[in-house]
């Protein structure tokens, strides 16, 4: 017969394993760390990734698709190159790119979150000013 300690024990386990199991790419978001910045070349825009369940910075997830652009202002052509930079803290991934004029810009990512299986998927949106 199990005791009430470990039969507690064991149902903190089973709850723990079955949230987990039912996580899913939806449970994460992305976020600016500045949601303005000023427009030039060599910009840093930097994006936390947050597990909405805890509230928590996601660390190591690999980013390995990303795209800026204007199509917030309707002018999803104008895309600008991205290239990853060091990161400063946990959760915070950070990318130079270039802001060359005014406006809204969409920041499209994808990203690997270990011990998830599906692909986390997230916009940003940035305003560059004068």
């Amino acid at each position: 017969m199990l005791s009430k300690v470990t039969t507690a024990a064991l149902a903190a386990t089973l709850s723990l394993a079955a949230s987990a199991a039912m996580a899913g790419a939806g449970d994460y978001a992305f976020e600016p760390v500045n949601p303005a910045m000023k427009k030039g070349d060599d910009v840093t825009l930097a994006v936390r990734l947050t597990d909405k369940r805890t509230g928590k910075p996601v660390p190591d997830a690999v980013i390995f698709k990303t795209r800026v652009d204007m199509a917030p202002d309707g002018m999803a052509e104008m895309v600008s190159d991205v290239a990853p930079l060091p990161s400063k803290e946990p959760g915070v991934y950070a990318f130079k790119t270039d802001l060359p004029m005014a406006g809204r810009y969409q920041v499209t990512l994808s990203a690997k979150v270990q011990g998830e299986a599906e692909t986390v998927t997230g916009k940003v949106i940035v305003q560059a000013t004068k």
